[in-house]
C-alpha cells in the first residue's frame, strides 16, 4: 500500500503542523487539495484545541491530522532561571520591563491523558508526534480509535526506534528544516544530517513508509525526494505566506528579505531553526545556559509584543527552513498543486476523489 491510500489522500503530501502560525484554515485549505492538512496541538489549551478541531471536522470530510509534542516536563532549576534572567535584563529594560516579575511556566503542552480524550473524542484519521513517542498506555489508548500514528527521526536509530513502537510510518526530518529539531534519542546535533544524506538512511533503516521532510519548497524538491526513496513529503515552511496561515506581519517580512536561518535554543529551550535576529545573535544562537524546553519560552515571550508593536522582529519566533526564499504568497490549494507536480509519475494513479 503506497502512502497516500495509507493516509486516505490523493497526493502524499503532508502540510507540517506548525504551532503559532497556522490553525484549521491551513489545514482546511490543504486537505480541500488533495494533501494531508494538520492542525498543531502543543501551544493550545484543551478547550481551544477542542474549538479548532470542530472546526476542522465541520469543513472537510477528508483526512487531517492532528499533531502533539511528546517532550518530557522540565525539572525547575532557579540557579539558571535567576542566570538568564541576567543574561536578559538589558533586552526587558529596552521595554520598560521587568524581568524579576516573570515566572517561568511550561508554554507546550505534552502528549497526556486530556490530549488522549479529545483523540478518542474525534477520531482523527492521522495522528503524528514530535520527539518521540508518548507512553505506552496512551499511545495504546491513540491506537485503540483506529488512527494512523507517524512520528519524527533526525537519525536512523530514531527511525528504528519507532518502527519497533509500531508507527505507521516515519517521517526524516532533515537538518535544513525549519521549527523544532524532532530528536529526541540524543542531544548531540552533530548526529543530525541534511535530507539529502538522512533520507536514503533512514529508508534503508526501517520497512515503514519514510516521508520526506526539510528544504523542500517546490515541485522539483518533491520529485528529487522521491527520487531518494521517499514515500511522501512534508512541507511547512513553502506554507508561511499563504493567506491560510496566521503567520504574524514581522514573520512575514523576514520572510520576503534576504536573510539566513540557523538553529537556536533561545527562544524556547530547545533547537529549532529559524530566521536569524537580535535575540538569536545576542543570546546565542545556541546557548548552554538557556532554560530547559519549554521553560525558556516565558522569559522570551513578553518581548515580543512590545518590539513588534515598533516594526521590530528582535525577539520574534521566525521558525523557517532553510529554503524559505522560495515561500510564494499563494492561497494554500495552488500551492499544494504546485507541489503536487512533483508526483508526475504517480499523477496519472492519482484519484480526484481520493
Amino acid at each position: 500500500m503506497d502512502l497516500a491510500d495509507l493516509l486516505g489522500i490523493r497526493w502524499p503530501l503532508l502540510q507540517a503542523p506548525m504551532a503559532g502560525v497556522q490553525g484549521s484554515r491551513l489545514a482546511l485549505a490543504v486537505c480541500e487539495a488533495g494533501g494531508l492538512g494538520a492542525l498543531p496541538a502543543a501551544a493550545l489549551t484543551p478547550d481551544a484545541l477542542d474549538a479548532e478541531i470542530r472546526h476542522l471536522r465541520s469543513g472537510t470530510d477528508r483526512p487531517w491530522n492532528l499533531n502533539f509534542f511528546c517532550h518530557a516536563p522540565p525539572t525547575p532549576d532557579s540557579a539558571r532561571d535567576d542566570a538568564w534572567r541576567r543574561k536578559l535584563r538589558a533586552d526587558y529594560a529596552r521595554f520598560d520591563l521587568d524581568i524579576e516579575d516573570i515566572v517561568a511556566t511550561p508554554g507546550r503542552r505534552p502528549f497526556d491523558a486530556e490530549a488522549l480524550a479529545l483523540v478518542q473524542a474525534h477520531r482523527p484519521a492521522v495522528v503524528s508526534f514530535h520527539f518521540g513517542l508518548p507512553a505506552d498506555a496512551l499511545l495504546a489508548g491513540v491506537r485503540e480509535t483506529g488512527c494512523r500514528v507517524l512520528a519524527s527521526a533526525t537519525t536512523a536509530d530514531e527511525a528504528r526506534w519507532l518502527q519497533a513502537r509500531g508507527v505507521d510510518a516515519v517521517i526524516a526530518q532533515g537538518w535544513e528544516a525549519g521549527g523544532h529539531r524532532g530528536h529526541f534519542l540524543s542531544d548531540d546535533l552533530d548526529l543530525q544530517s541534511d535530507l539529502p544524506a538522512l533520507l536514503p538512511q533512514i529508508v534503508a533503516a526501517v520497512d515503514v513508509p519514510v516521508i520526506a521532510a526539510g528544504g523542500i519548497a517546490d515541485a522539483r524538491g518533491v520529485a528529487g525526494a522521491m527520487a531518494l526513496g521517499a514515500a511522501g513529503v512534508q512541507i511547512g515552511t513553502a506554507y508561511l505566506l499563504c493567506p491560510e496561515a496566521d503567520t504574524r506581519a514581522v514573520h512575514r517580512r523576514a520572510l520576503r528579505e534576504p536573510r539566513t536561518t540557523a538553529v537556536t535554543n533561545v527562544f524556547t529551550g530547545r533547537p529549532a531553526r529559524g530566521i536569524v535576529n537580535h535575540a538569536m545573535r545576542a543570546w546565542g544562537p545556541l546557548a548552554d545556559d538557556a532554560p530547559a524546553f519549554p521553560l525558556a519560552t516565558a522569559y522570551s515571550a513578553p518581548l515580543r509584543g512590545p518590539a513588534e508593536a515598533q516594526g521590530l522582529d528582535d525577539y520574534s519566533l521566525l521558525w523557517a527552513g532553510q529554503r524559505f526564499p522560495a515561500c510564494r504568497e499563494v492561497p494554500a490549494a495552488a500551492l499544494t498543486e504546485a507541489l503536487a507536480q512533483g508526483f508526475a509519475p504517480i499523477r496519472q494513479d492519482a484519484s480526484p476523489d481520493r
